[in-house]
């Protein structure tokens, strides 16, 4: 097992250290009551306001009686990118939120480096947009495309593009994560970082730490979270300067949790890529057996079929992972139904993850591109509710990445799911 790195213990230190105590509360008591300590749950206005707008019917009358007096954490809330309706995305004050707010999974994007070394990234070609990288000459002047102004006469929108692979570690170490959003009309650097929707917000958003994989790893151990680190699709040319494979790529993150002593039954890695998912079925199998395949294939009469959903089992795969709205449709009343594709799915012995809730704003008028099959049954933020019990109690999913885990944990209390 490779060490606790100094760097993560001294910021797991200065954000949980409470006024007047001389220690870290991460570190006060033996490790076997990490969970305990950390579980005291807290979810805030949000999930009670998003009940008190749904519609009358047995459901709201459900989750309003709820006894919340002492919520528990569950794996049926996954912290998707941490918490970042409000927090900046793969920061550890996302990361502490999502698990502050009940989540039993949280989620790692991994990329790398230009010195191979992986970083929670939410894609490798986003720096420009997810950190200040374009108001640090030096490191701006290392992106692929540095930031070049608008040109507001002609209406031209201002460029960058900056990898993770454009930088080292300590130089991604250096940078400071904020709400993912930028100015597209801004003639300064600092005008650029700006741009976060109005449904957001940035005032918590002064504070962004960004960190290595390795360092998320040490983090979702102490606050004792299972851990879901998604292997995103390089945008450079594989083999990475001509000798670091795909295959490298994803032994080297499953590699990371083994040096870190991590039961394989504590995470569930992901991929887009069904080549990967194969990888690690065959080559680690151990970790494989909860791989995730991420299916963002369009939904055709084959990828939704039950010979589709067979034959990814037949190969070893055990959990696949679509967006919302493939599992999805309406019945001849408009009442949200199991898709054809979440039927299959099922009936092939696939477990099914659901992505992602209380994301793409506001649901007033169908919902946007996650609730695109049910947009009609879609009118308010509160309908989330009743997708996510759809999901739940019909559809059977096993979890749900949410943007605010608060909504799924009170959701999974109010029906006693783990």
């Amino acid at each position: 097992m490779t060490p606790f790195r100094p760097g993560v213990a001294i910021l797991l230190a200065s954000l949980v250290l409470l006024p007047g105590c001389a220690t870290p509360i991460w570190d006060r008591d033996s490790a076997r009551d990490h969970k305990h300590r950390h579980s005291d749950v807290q979810v805030g206005p949000r999930p009670a306001w998003l009940v008190d707008g749904m519609d009358a019917g047995p459901l709201k009358e459900k989750l309003e009686r709820c006894n919340l007096k002492r919520l528990r954490r569950t794996d049926f809330s996954i912290g998707h990118r941490g918490a970042p309706l409000q927090f900046p995305e793969h920061t550890m004050e996302s990361y502490v939120a999502a698990a502050r707010m009940g989540a039993g999974m949280v989620e790692c994007d991994v990329s790398f480096t230009a010195d191979r070394e992986l970083v929670c990234r939410h894609a490798q070609d986003d720096l420009h947009t997810t950190t200040n990288i374009v108001t640090i000459p030096a490191l701006n002047a290392k992106c692929t495309q540095p930031f070049v102004p608008a040109d507001p006469a002609p209406g031209l929108p201002a460029r960058a593009e900056c990898r993770t692979s454009d930088i080292t570690l300590a130089e991604f170490k250096s940078l400071q994560g904020k709400m993912d959003a930028f100015n597209p009309m801004a003639t300064t650097p600092e005008e650029f970082v700006g741009g976060t929707a109005d449904w957001r917000t940035d005032l918590y958003a002064s504070r962004g730490t960004l960190l290595s994989h390795r360092e998320s790893i040490e983090l979702f151990k102490t606050l004792g979270v299972k851990m879901a680190p998604e292997l995103k699709t390089p945008v450079v040319e594989m083999p990475y300067e001509g000798d670091y494979t795909q295959q490298d790529y994803a032994r080297q993150m499953i590699q990371d949790y083994i040096d870190a002593g991590v039961a394989p039954a504590d995470v569930w890695p992901q991929s887009f890529l069904l080549d990967d998912v194969l990888f690690w079925v065959n080559e680690m199998p151990e970790f494989g057996r909860q791989a995730v395949f991420l299916d963002q294939e369009g939904i055709t009469p084959r990828t939704s079929s039950l010979a589709y959903m067979e034959a990814l089992k037949a190969q070893g795969v055990n959990i696949i992972a679509p967006a919302i709205w493939k599992m999805l449709a309406l019945d001849e009343q408009q009442k949200i139904v199991p898709s054809e594709y979440a039927r299959n799915a099922r009936a092939a012995g696939l477990d099914v993850i659901a992505w992602t809730v209380e994301r793409g704003g506001p649901l007033t008028g169908g919902g946007g591109w996650y609730y695109q099959t049910v947009t009609e049954a879609i009118n308010k933020d509160a309908d989330v509710m009743k997708v996510i019990d759809v999901l739940a109690r019909d559809v059977g999913v096993i979890g749900i990445f949410s943007d605010w885990p608060a909504t799924t944990t009170y959701y999974a209390n109010c029906m006693d799911i783990d």
